[in-house]
């Protein structure tokens, strides 16, 4: 059975990081391998939580398994909170990372031109340094723009534009010439205007190629989705789709669940009703 070792969080309440990315993986036919940063009480955006953090347990979790000698198809990286974290992630790339292994990191620093509570420059330095790794990165706008040093502000200067896709094409590939390997990157969560509808789109770019699909935007926006998206790709990806193909199951499968979420009214915080819609990925 093919095999994924997830490094995040484990949350209680908001449906994101690891509460998000094992019903996923597992439904996709894979191995979902836990390596806990911390275990909170409720995600982070809520107004108080209880956090364990587990910084200096990580290596414990990777030193064991390399002494069990197993192997790993794939890896995934979601939120670090600290470049220690970060730090304890390329140690597990140095004992599991091979070429057979496809390594999705999630770079968590921020979203519609915010930057979370804990962004600090040696934050962002250290996870220009883990994605250079990785093949495949799933930034949002905000994480895009923080990784290939452009103004965010001045990106979605042009969000009315037709061609607005076509700047943040031209943002990945910049940030692609700077990490110098064969990757993928993709863009989560860019919403695109006309004069009738809204659109929240996602763009995948390789150096050689791209790929843009869109839904309906319905104006809310929910813990988890960039986890969930995350984790249909990685494993799908595992499972041999191509990217165009991964992108597409992840949309069928969120876009019914963000449409409930924002009918039902759901707190933001608290994630959408997913586990309904798992199914879809069969």
């Amino acid at each position: 059975m093919k095999k994924i070792a997830l490094i995040n969080d484990l949350s209680g309440f908001g449906k994101c990081s690891l509460t998000a990315a094992i019903p996923v993986i597992s439904v996709l036919g894979i191995q979902a391998c836990p390596l806990p940063t911390a275990i909170l009480s409720a995600q982070t955006g809520f107004p108080e939580y209880y956090c364990d953090d587990y910084t200096d347990k990580m290596n414990y979790f990777t030193d064991e398994w390399a002494n069990m000698q197993v192997s790993f198809d794939g890896i995934y990286s979601g939120y670090l909170g600290s470049a220690a974290q970060m730090h304890n992630v390329l140690y597990f790339l140095e004992k599991f990372h091979t070429k057979n292994t496809l390594y999705l990191a999630d770079p968590v620093m921020g979203d519609n031109g915010e930057r979370i509570r804990i962004f600090t420059p040696e934050l962002l330095n250290n996870m220009k340094e883990l994605t250079k790794h990785a093949d495949i990165i799933t930034p949002n706008l905000t994480e895009l723009c923080l990784l290939a040093d452009t103004d965010y502000l001045l990106l979605t200067s042009h969000a009315a534009d037709s061609d607005y896709t076509h700047y943040t094409e031209d943002t990945a590939h910049k940030l692609l010439r700077q990490t110098r390997k064969k990757q993928t990157i993709l863009v989560t969560g860019i919403i695109r205007s006309t004069t009738e509808q809204t659109f929240m789109g996602n763009l995948a770019v390789a150096a050689d190629k791209s790929f843009y699909l869109e839904m309906p935007f319905t104006g809310d926006s929910f813990s988890g989705t960039g986890d969930l998206i995350a984790s249909v790709i990685a494993g799908s990806l595992i499972n041999g789709l191509t990217i165009e193909d991964a992108l597409k199951k992840a949309i069928t499968f969120l876009q019914p669940a963000i449409e409930e979420a924002s009918r039902s009214h759901i707190a933001a915080n608290h994630g959408i009703c997913f586990e309904k819609y798992l199914n879809l990925l069969l």
